[in-house]
């Protein structure tokens, strides 16, 4: 178990180095989608680059209620239309929720003029670059596949610290990734600093209540 998630994350991390965008598999598109996709729009800032992933945080507000990372979708303003989802054509944002368990909800959205879908259930998490930072996902909540366009949003669940005790080191980012091998995964900054031991992710869904990770 352990070779294959450290594994899984030196993927992850050698994905996060890449600078190389990810080209967006196309398919078929029916009336609804091309309806959804709309007219053009210009590429979102990049937000995440600046952000590196380590143990430490540099200075932030001690009022943030999350954070939101825009990548640039590639496409050089083109909408996209039936595609799968790529890390870069969405825009995410992480905040910490207290009830009914204190964890940390990511929120994916669609950027402007693009329709895509989350058709691998469950989003590629990690907290730095070791194998123990790896989220391993709970099997629980999400549908497959998810359509994101317009306002329409996806939901998944972190967990950072699934065991008992005191033990576990701290991060002040999360990297996130639609799939393991996505060559551009988003690196968020977390609200706060997480204590990260054996970390759980739940599936992608759109319903926020589903999104409480546990180990079942």
């Amino acid at each position: 178990m352990r070779s294959r998630l450290a594994a899984r994350s030196a993927r992850l991390v050698l994905a996060a180095a890449s600078v190389t965008a990810l080209a967006p598999t196309t398919t078929a598109c029916d009336p609804d989608d091309i309806a959804d996709a709309g007219s053009s729009a210009a590429p979102s800032a990049v937000a995440s680059s600046d952000s590196p992933s380590t143990r430490g945080s540099s200075s932030r507000g001690s009022n943030s209620g999350g954070s939101t990372v825009k990548t640039d979708s590639g496409d050089g303003g083109k909408s996209s239309c039936g595609q799968s989802c790529g890390t870069n054509d969405l825009d995410f944002t992480v905040t910490w929720e207290a009830q009914p368990v204190s964890y940390y909800l990511v929120t994916a959205k669609a950027k402007s003029g693009i329709t895509c879908y989350l058709d691998v259930n469950t989003p590629s998490v990690s907290f730095g670059s070791d194998a123990d930072g790896f989220a391993s996902p709970v099997g629980h909540g999400g549908e497959d596949p998810i359509k994101l366009s317009g306002s329409a949003v996806a939901y998944a669940g972190i967990n950072p610290k699934s065991t008992d005790g005191e033990g576990g080191t701290e991060f002040g980012n999360v990297i996130i990734a639609t799939t393991e091998d996505h060559p551009n995964p988003a690196e968020l900054e977390l609200p706060d600093m997480a204590t990260v031991d054996k970390p759980i992710v739940t599936n992608w869904t759109t319903k926020r209540n589903e999104t409480v990770p546990r180990i079942i």
